[in-house]
């Protein structure tokens, strides 16, 4: 049970390394706008390319994952997480245009948070526990708790050292995905109090209703997410720069995924089948 719980608490880490992937970056919009000339809506394609590569990767992942195995994925993923990264760093500045490299450098680290979103949910599925619902829940939570982490410890290092900086602070998020436990330990001491509850309830909800289907369910899962997840900063970037880049008119029209949401709860509890009929 206790190589168990490592593995639970390494995959809590990997959802960490997933918010660090999907989160510093959009930090520095505003700053690699003035940094490099970029526009905003061509900045915000960063988010979309990078969901949109994660969703492919929850496509096509899980036969290539099947065979090499979840271990050796998993070090795939770190990797590559880690090489974006510094990329990021160096590839800007090699590029008579910028937004070229900052474009690589984000594609490749999409691949490790694609490979980290398939994997986590199923290794922690498969891990004998006591409560896998409120582990499963738990796990979704740390998402948060690094999405929180990264932004606090982000700002907090913006504010001190200097925002011009930034590729110091991308080399120091390495730190992270590098599946180490008294830095993970540090990780998660900094991280603040928020509750994931619609998408880990998704994940369990779904669990619980369709048996059988394995890392299938879960990659299906995730690339819904991430089709939502690119969809949202397409839109905000379009209407946005529609509005002479006002971000404020991109955010107002973003309203649409909260009543989709909602929508989506009503007819969930008026067709779904109550707990005696799963049972």
């Amino acid at each position: 049970m206790k190589n168990y719980n490592t593995t639970i608490k390494a995959s809590y880490l990997g959802y960490v390394v997933q918010a660090i992937v999907n989160n510093f970056v959009p930090l520095l919009f505003v700053h690699m706008q003035s940094e490099f000339g970029i526009p905003l809506s061509q900045i915000t394609l960063l988010i979309t390319f990078n969901f949109l590569l994660q969703l492919s990767i929850d496509m096509f992942s899980t036969p290539v994952i099947e065979k090499i195995g979840y271990r050796a994925s998993m070090i795939v993923s770190n990797a590559t997480v880690i090489a974006g990264l510094l990329l990021l760093t160096v590839l800007p500045g090699t590029f008579s245009n910028p937004f070229i490299g900052i474009l690589i450098s984000v594609c490749i680290y999409a691949v490790g948070g694609g490979i980290q979103e398939v994997l986590v949910s199923p290794i922690v599925e498969a891990c004998p526990s006591e409560n896998k619902e409120t582990q499963m829940s738990l796990l979704h939570s740390t998402y948060c708790w690094g999405h929180l982490s990264v932004v606090l410890l982000s700002t907090l290092f913006f504010a001190t050292v200097g925002i011009e900086n930034w590729r110091m602070l991308a080399v120091l998020w390495c730190i992270v995905p590098v599946p180490v436990p008294v830095i993970a330990l540090l990780g998660c001491g900094l991280v603040g109090f928020s509750v994931g509850i619609f998408w880990p309830g998704t994940f369990s909800t779904a669990s619980a209703m369709v048996k059988g289907r394995g890392t299938l369910l879960f990659a299906l899962l995730a690339l819904a997410g991430d089709l939502g997840c690119s969809g949202g900063p397409t839109l905000v970037g379009t209407v946005a720069s529609h509005f002479n880049d006002n971000l404020k008119s991109g955010m107002g029209a973003a309203i649409v995924f909260p009543a989709i949401m909602g929508a989506g709860l009503l007819i969930l509890g008026l067709y779904s089948p109550d707990e005696n009929e799963r049972k």
